[in-house]
């Protein structure tokens, strides 16, 4: 009888247990979230981090040990960002925040503390953009609701609310202004969505450019990469709508920035293209060292069939950066982008036990002429 008591008990927890976490729990906001587009119109000097892929192999186990250097990172850099007069306004994360967005636990459990830090602790806003593995577990064509429920409940007193013009009802697609820059957040998973893009074009169509000259749109598969996602060999179907959709409409608005992840590691491309105007620079970086297994270099991809995706513009691709070939040289990291009018500095920072300056230097000036 008592053996019989004892593991009903046992049950009877496990029950209220799995019952407490049947919902996610939405992650809570900044003391005080980002100005409005107004308020900044006159900011000029300030800087954000970006980064993404915080999944790792101990999700809804323990809270994620690589994700949380990461983290401890941002935060240290806080006060050395504020003393140089670039302070940190905002983080953006380009998706992959747990291993299977369908498991209430690993967002619960193992990523919300997390975020927590940079939101409560560092009084940060947190703009994520989704990744395949937060879709985890529903078809890709399945409702948006539905398909990414978890995630939809996760950031909802993060993202901006659905019924304002800059969000995509239904979608987890956004928008925000701060200081001159405009950010874009979309669903690359759904990248061949007609709806989704319909809202990005009006959005760039009807964008201030005097207010906003310089616009970054980030997301999760990237269109050019030298890793396992890209390389020598594959070009994903995400990759191949994003190239066929999106690009020729970043042209035509002139998007200064694509912040991507994907692929574990960190990588930076560099086109040029000519229209009616000139000459012009769109960078493309990839930031994937937010905590999940990293990756190494796997080869150039071809970069001829990247420009003839642009035709009829004049397309040069430059790779600026390139991840290394072995796991050290590739650590978890974040970045950190420095903005001062119409300068803007990029910088790559490494958890790892030495320096890490995949530039060649601790920061690069990313000039948009040739």
């Amino acid at each position: 009888m008592i053996v019989v008591l004892s593991a009903l008990c046992a049950l009877a927890v496990s029950i209220a247990a799995q019952q407490s976490q049947e919902t996610v729990r939405p992650i809570e906001p900044p003391s005080v979230g980002l100005p409005s587009e107004q308020v900044s119109a006159n900011v000029r000097k300030f800087s954000f981090f970006a980064y993404g892929d915080t999944r790792g192999q101990v999700d809804g186990q323990e809270l994620q040990p690589e994700h949380g250097r990461v983290i401890d990172a941002m935060l240290k850099a806080l006060k050395p960002q504020e003393e140089a007069g670039f302070p940190v306004r905002f983080v953006i994360q380009s998706g992959d925040a747990v291993t299977s967005g369908g498991v209430v636990a690993q967002w619960n459990l193992r990523f919300t503390s997390l975020i927590e830090r940079l939101t409560r602790d560092g009084d940060l806003p947190f703009f994520f953009a989704v990744g395949n593995h937060d879709a985890a577990g529903s078809p890709v064509n399945s409702p948006e609701r539905l398909r990414l429920r978890n995630t939809f409940t996760a950031m909802s007193k993060l993202w901006p609310p659905e019924g304002s013009r800059r969000r995509l009802d239904g979608y987890a697609t956004f928008a925000f202004g701060y200081g001159q820059f405009f950010f874009i957040a979309l669903d690359s998973n759904i990248a061949s969505d007609q709806t989704q893009l319909t809202w990005v074009t009006e959005q760039l169509a009807s964008l201030d450019r005097v207010r906003h000259p310089y616009v970054v749109v980030y997301f999760h598969h990237p269109p050019i990469t030298s890793g396992p996602h890209g390389g020598p060999t594959v070009v994903e179907s995400q990759t191949t709508a994003i190239r066929r959709l999106y690009l020729p409409l970043f042209r035509r608005h002139h998007v200064r920035m694509t912040i991507t992840g994907h692929d574990h590691l960190f990588d930076h491309w560099v086109e040029y293209y000519d229209d009616a105007d000139g000459t012009h620079r769109m960078d493309h970086v990839v930031s994937g060292g937010g905590g999940a297994p990293t990756y190494v270099y796997q080869g150039e991809p071809d970069v001829q069939l990247y420009a003839a995706s642009a035709a009829p513009q004049r397309v040069r691709v430059e790779h600026l950066a390139k991840p290394g070939d072995t796991l050290p040289e590739n650590p978890h990291h974040f970045m950190i982008f420095e903005v001062d009018g119409d300068r803007l500095w990029a910088r790559a920072v490494g958890t790892g036990s030495t320096p890490y300056h995949p530039y060649g230097a601790p920061r690069i000036e990313l000039s948009e002429t040739r």
